[in-house]
């Protein structure tokens, strides 16, 4: 649907040349771009890093967060924390969190996340061959997607985001208050 292969590679080169992320480094941003009108979200069937399915046609009836990145990408390295948080914090609400990788092999996930202060609890699914990427209107890394209860894209995000700040908190809300 989409080819942002080339777009993704040229990306991929600067992110790979660029220095770790530094305490100077240009704070996450905090907000999510309204999607006008909504399009149905593409489904996405992938294997989390137990090997085991996940579809998110099964996650209709929720908020779904779906994350796009890699782990040479500085700042999707830098949101994952904030992405914890905000599992922990809507805990008791109809919210899921979809990190889809991208091309990367297990040992170099769990090697990442091994890294992390607190482990992530949410899914982490493995896209090898691009295929699930694709799909989506991806401009590159990291790109994310909230999907409404519907199926249907309601914000996006380029770029790095602080998922747990109080601006994207209420953006999230008003989606799970919806109908």
């Amino acid at each position: 649907m989409f080819n942002v292969w080339p777009q993704l590679l040229l990306l991929s080169l600067v992110l790979l040349s660029a220095s770790p992320a530094r305490a100077d480094d240009p704070p996450l941003q905090i907000s999510l771009t309204p999607v006008r009108p909504r399009l149905v979200a593409p489904v996405i069937d992938l294997s989390n890093l137990d090997g085991q399915n996940i579809s998110s046609a099964k996650l209709r009836g929720k908020v779904v967060i779906v994350n796009f990145w890699a782990t040479w990408c500085p700042p999707c390295r830098r949101e994952f924390a904030s992405m914890e948080r905000l599992r922990k914090i809507m805990a008791d609400r109809p919210l899921e969190i979809l990190a889809v990788n991208e091309g990367e092999t297990v040992d170099v996930i769990e090697g990442f996340t091994a890294t992390l202060d607190t482990p992530p609890m949410f899914y982490l699914l493995q896209d090898l061959t691009g295929d699930a990427m694709a799909g989506w209107p991806v401009r590159g890394l990291p790109t994310t997607f909230v999907v409404d209860k519907r199926g249907r894209i309601a914000f996006r995000a380029i770029g790095g985001r602080e998922f747990d700040h109080p601006q994207m908190l209420r953006q999230i809300e008003h989606l799970l208050r919806e109908k």
